[in-house]
């Protein structure tokens, strides 16, 4: 259940703090499941988020996961 809280404020914080629209959001959910690839790591790859949008996200969520 944990995860499931974790993936939640991941997208909560993608919309609010990065600015991410809920298309690329579903997008970006699509393509990694599809890939078997990080949902982190597809958005930047796919330039959706920058290099320090990714940063941001990455502190965040070893930030939750303490």
């Amino acid at each position: 259940m944990k995860d499931n809280n974790l993936y939640r404020d991941m997208i909560v914080f993608l919309v609010n703090e990065v600015g991410l629209d809920q298309a690329s959001i579903e997008l970006g959910i699509k393509l990694s499941t599809r890939n078997k690839t990080s949902f982190p790591i597809l958005l930047w790859s796919y330039g959706m988020l920058t290099i320090e949008e990714l940063d941001k996200l990455y502190s965040f969520l070893f930030q939750k996961m303490e």
